[in-house]
């Protein structure tokens, strides 16, 4: 009987072996490549810091944004270990007039105002950290500087300390709450085979790993910088440089392939454009990253109480009438100072798919409202209504509610179907979107 190759691969890795089964001997012999010394170091350091199965089980943009978020936290540790001088010699350390019962007062205000601003700030944002997770996760680490920053300068202000270290404190658990859920969210998108504990526990190590690294670097410029501000302040601005860049280029490095509103509306404002719907690259690249700190002009509520928007009984027969083959009623309301609110109502047995089809007809009066001197892109089927009814829109909302939403649910009606299979079919994912919807939800009785 002939001799037999059997060859296994450990994964995406370059382990591997071959297997000789000598059938006359009845034997089989193991044969390692040359260089399987290399390989080997290779996979333990691997099996350590990545997650099993790298890079087949996770996203493809886990390596980009793993070494970015390595070389933030390494900044991040040198610049906090820098402010940790700061605060203690502000508390006393050293100084042979300080009393421990100052110090100790001073440290439970401090934990007590973080402990506060920690249940408020999850009370009040908790809900939109998973839709906005890029945002969020540069808006924690910017704030963090901010806090670092404060510890700094603490030791000049001795008279306002204990306050500035509860602004601190403040500040340091708002970063706590953002970046932790922030960090599950991102874990969630990258973990590709159900292993989100085992991603976020080599991330974990990863981050170990880079704080030990800063540890060490911290314990070699403490000595050296001690009792020098200038270059205390030096480091601190280089390394606050390095890590707010390195933020950026992590989150930017992230691509999602599920919907939130602000991805929904590029893809949908690029589609009255130019008719051609946007990849999942591309359209993360044209997602901001930083928050939004002015209101809206035209802003979008999905999952309204009617309460909140429906002012009669006329206008709510109005949009029965209008939305009764749909799963959600849409309309517009006016605000103060010329802002509009597109508010959406959605039926107890809407789906994912009905809250997609809501918001496509409110990211198109949304872009109506917000361009009503551009004209859509003459390859869209339907444009005409469009185009009067941007010319409607510049009369006002009140005069012509009824045409407006009539003529956008049509639209939505001739494309909508048409545009998400477009989408699904490039990698875009439907089953799972984070738009922040809320809770309320309307059937007829009747």
């Amino acid at each position: 009987m002939e001799d037999v190759f059997v060859e296994e691969t450990y994964g995406a890795s370059v382990k591997r072996r071959k297997f000789l089964i000598n059938n006359a001997r009845r034997n089989i012999t193991v044969i390692e490549p040359s260089d399987v010394q290399w390989s080997s170091l290779k996979h333990s350091f691997c099996s350590v810091f990545l997650p099993q199965g790298f890079p087949n089980s996770v996203s493809q943009d886990y390596l980009q944004y793993q070494l970015w978020d390595s070389i933030q936290a390494f900044a991040s540790s040198i610049t906090s270990t820098l402010a940790t001088q700061s605060v203690l010699k502000g508390v006393g350390v050293g100084d042979e007039t300080a009393t421990p019962l100052a110090a100790t007062v001073t440290w439970l205000l401090k934990d007590g105002t973080g402990m506060l601003g920690r249940i408020i700030f999850a009370w009040v944002h908790g809900s939109g950290l998973d839709c906005d997770c890029k945002k969020w996760r540069l808006f924690a680490d910017v704030l963090n500087d901010a806090a670092t920053f404060l510890d700094l300068v603490s030791q000049y202000f001795n008279n306002f300390f204990t306050l500035i270290m509860c602004v601190s404190s403040v500040s340091k658990s708002i970063v706590g709450i953002a970046g932790g859920a922030t960090r599950a969210a991102l874990t969630q998108h990258q973990a590709r085979r159900n292993n989100m504990a085992d991603v976020s526990a080599k991330d974990n190590s990863q981050e170990t790993l880079v704080n030990l690294s800063a540890l060490i670097c911290s314990l070699l410029i403490l000595p050296v910088v001690s009792g020098n501000d200038s270059l205390i302040w030096t480091l601190f601005l280089l390394f606050t440089t390095i890590h707010l860049y390195a933020n950026y280029a992590a989150v930017t490095a992230v691509v999602m392939e599920t919907f939130n509103v602000a991805r929904y509306q590029i893809i949908v404002s690029h589609y009255l454009k130019t008719g051609l719907l946007l990849s999942v690259p591309r359209a993360n690249s044209c997602e901001s990253v930083w928050l939004q700190v002015w209101p809206e002009k035209v802003k979008i509520f999905l999952g309204s109480s009617l309460k909140d928007a429906v002012l009669s009984p006329q206008e709510l027969i109005l949009l029965k009438k209008i939305y009764q083959t749909a799963s959600y009623l849409l309309t517009l309301k006016e605000g103060r100072y010329g802002k509009v609110e597109i508010h959406i109502f959605l039926h107890e047995l809407s789906n994912n798919q009905d809250q997609l089809e809501a918001l496509f007809q409110a990211c198109v009066l949304q872009w109506l409202l917000l361009n009503v001197n551009n004209l859509v892109c003459e390859n869209v089927s339907g444009i005409h209504d469009l185009a009067y009814l941007q010319n409607q829109l510049k009369q006002g909302l009140k005069k012509n509610l009824e045409q407006t939403l009539k003529l956008s649910r049509d639209f939505t009606k001739l494309h909508f179907g048409r545009f998400i299979s477009g989408l699904v079919g490039i990698g875009w994912i439907t089953q799972r979107i984070q738009l922040g919807t809320d809770e309320w939800r309307f059937v007829w009785s009747n």
